[in-house]
């Protein structure tokens, strides 16, 4: 007897199940899609006991012919894609033409669909998870489609055991429903469980409607700490909604991205985003957005995975660069002045200037903290930290050099009525030697001085050194370094890359290579573990930042230790210029370390504290 033997179409669709399959939120994202792919306008669910026991999807589709019927619950069988060409520009959500037969091959599974618009005359199929013929019978159905999905996993009895709570199971359900609430806003989605209504998201016309239903997905507070993007690039859009990083998660729960109305989860993407909050969040926070990524789909593969999670960019680093500068250059370009409405803040089309290149520091020599810019030689003051890393009382006295508050003191906010207040007002006290208390049109404003301070400095630091570029400094004695083939040959590709960040390297041998030179500002880093970092980071999303970051830990390091200490008395023209530094500052909503710098609380937020007007 032949050892080698063809499976058997029922165990063939069953072994495709468990790939596309897993619990009945699998189920669900399969039949959205496929809904979603016909054209429907409205789609209604209904499911029980977490959908185990059972899942209805009904659309207002094209429908399927009585004569595809039969090939609908087919292996291998679609309308979307024809040939080669089609796999490789796909636009549709699903493709693969087997989620039907695997789905039906592991619960009683049946499919009513009509496709004339002007009759009530369908068609259905029936199958219970056992090799059959299909049997097609008229059913009366308006045009669309209704796939009913009983007791799942009832023929395998194996996988069912791991399945959870109904609730836990509904729960995975609901996020499904949402994700594709928030991928296709022109349609209308309902949501049913036991016969009780949870959702009903009816189809958004405007921006408005739009950040409604985000705001009833994601939670008005997301929404209320959003910024819109919208930017694009040759043949690269993103639009969406970015939450500010003082809305941040401990987990990574809020985070939505969508490729040509797809709902991925990709790493070169969470990288890119994560590179963007890298500067303004707190640690071991998560940022939350829910943005729209649309290119041709020529240039991004879906076909890499079963369940189509996950995506392949033909140029990756060209989108990874894309996003990282686009969602950067936003975040860094928010303002107090900004805060009041934070979700029609509109990205520029190109990476906006910072506030060095807008001339906003201009006429701050007498009037506000100075800039390390202007100060000869700020990368040797750097590498002189972090060689000598001196006492903090040094490093203040050095940075302390260069700050003077100006000294004429702007007039009152009452004598300001005909002209516009500033965003974070004008000063009135300062509590305890820690708080600036501040008056705007609005109400209070506080801010921790300490942690305003430290932004500001930091920032005006990296200006300078970004202004200077990269020095290196060649080693006495190159360093060699084991490597693998697979990193020597990355080391040897991303040469130029490793040159701009101030690695000289140079192949030695198939699995070793010589450092030559390093940053200066990185002299006291463990080099080898750096050069396998950045390696690795080039190998995989074609893009590094552990330079950078290991530099800003330098910076903000001696930023913490040159600014306004606690208990330092400063004078109403020395707060209010700390203030008007922050307007012009990128990022100053947050400390080098993340934590928000300042608060606002209006008049009406002050009167309900007191019962005003009640």
């Amino acid at each position: 007897m032949s050892q080698i033997r063809l499976l058997s179409p029922r165990l063939a669709n069953q072994i495709a199940a468990g790939e596309v399959v897993e619990r009945p939120a699998s189920v669900l994202k399969e039949l959205l899609e496929n809904a979603l792919d016909a054209g429907a306008q409205k789609v209604e669910v209904d499911v029980e006991e977490g959908g185990v026991r059972q899942i209805r999807v009904r659309d207002d589709g094209i429908g399927i012919a009585q004569d595809d019927m039969p090939l609908a619950l087919s292996r291998h069988a679609t309308s979307k894609i024809y040939t080669l060409d089609d796999l490789e520009g796909v636009a549709t959500l699903g493709f693969r033409g087997e989620a039907l037969a695997s789905i039906s091959s592991v619960s009683r599974l049946t499919l009513t669909s009509n496709s004339d618009a002007e009759s009530m005359q369908g068609w259905s199929a029936q199958s219970e998870g056992r090799d059959m013929e299909v049997q097609i019978l008229p059913a009366a159905h308006p045009r669309g489609t209704t796939v009913e999905v009983r007791d799942l996993f009832f023929n395998t009895p194996a996988r069912r055991k791991f399945l959870r709570t109904e609730k836990t199971e509904f729960n995975h359900l609901e996020d499904v429903i949402k994700r594709q609430a928030l991928s296709r806003f022109d349609v209308s989605f309902y949501l049913r469980h036991n016969q009780r209504g949870i959702h009903a998201l009816r189809a958004c016309k405007s921006q408005v409607d739009m950040e409604r239903r985000i705001a009833s997905i994601c939670g008005p507070a997301f929404m209320e700490s959003a910024l819109f993007v919208d930017t694009e690039t040759t043949g690269i859009r993103l639009w969406g909604w970015i939450a500010l990083p003082t809305f941040s998660r401990s987990q990574a729960d809020l985070q939505h991205f969508f490729v040509n109305g797809r709902v991925v989860r990709d790493k070169l993407v969470s990288h890119a985003i994560r590179q963007a909050y890298a500067d303004v969040l707190f640690h071991g926070r998560h940022p939350a957005f829910v943005l729209y990524l649309e290119l041709d789909p020529k240039i991004v593969d879906v076909n890499v995975h079963p369940t189509k999670h996950e995506v392949r960019f033909r140029d990756g680093r060209t989108v990874h660069d894309f996003l990282f500068r686009r969602l950067h250059g936003v975040l860094a370009d928010v303002r107090p002045g900004d805060h009041g409405q934070p979700n029609m803040v509109q990205m520029p089309q190109q990476p906006p200037a910072t506030p060095l290149q807008r001339g906003e520091f201009q006429g701050q020599a007498s009037m506000g903290l100075q800039h390390v810019a202007e100060t000869p030689n700020a990368s040797q003051f750097v590498a002189s930290y972090s060689s000598n890393n001196p006492s903090q009382a040094v490093i203040q006295d050095q940075l302390q050099s260069r700050q003077a508050f100006y000294q004429a003191a702007p007039p009152s906010l009452e004598s300001q009525e005909s002209e516009d207040v500033p965003p974070l007002g004008y000063a009135i006290a300062q509590l305890k030697g820690i708080f600036i208390l501040a008056e705007n049109e609005q109400g209070l404003i506080v801010v921790d001085m300490h942690a305003a301070h430290e932004r500001i400095t930091y920032e005006r630091m990296k200006n300078a050194l970004d202004g200077e570029g990269m020095r290196t400094q060649p080693l006495l004695v190159p360093q060699s370094m084991a490597l693998s083939s697979k990193e020597v040959n990355a080391a040897e590709e991303f040469n130029g890359d490793l040159l701009a960040l101030g690695l000289g390297v140079e192949v030695a041998s198939e699995e070793s290579i010589l450092i030559r030179h390093i940053p200066v500002m990185l002299a006291q880093a463990d080099v080898q573990q750096l050069v396998r970092d950045v390696l690795a980071d080039l190998m995989t999303y074609g893009s590094t930042d552990r330079i950078q970051q290991q530099r800003n830990e330098i910076l903000a390091t001696m930023a913490c230790h040159g600014s306004v200490r606690a208990n330092r008395r400063l004078s109403i023209p020395e707060m209010n210029a700390l203030l008007r530094d922050m307007e012009a500052t990128e990022r100053s909503g947050q400390c080098n370390h993340g934590r928000p710098t300042w608060t606002a609380m209006s008049m009406a937020e002050l009167d309900k504290l007191f019962l005003r007007g009640q």
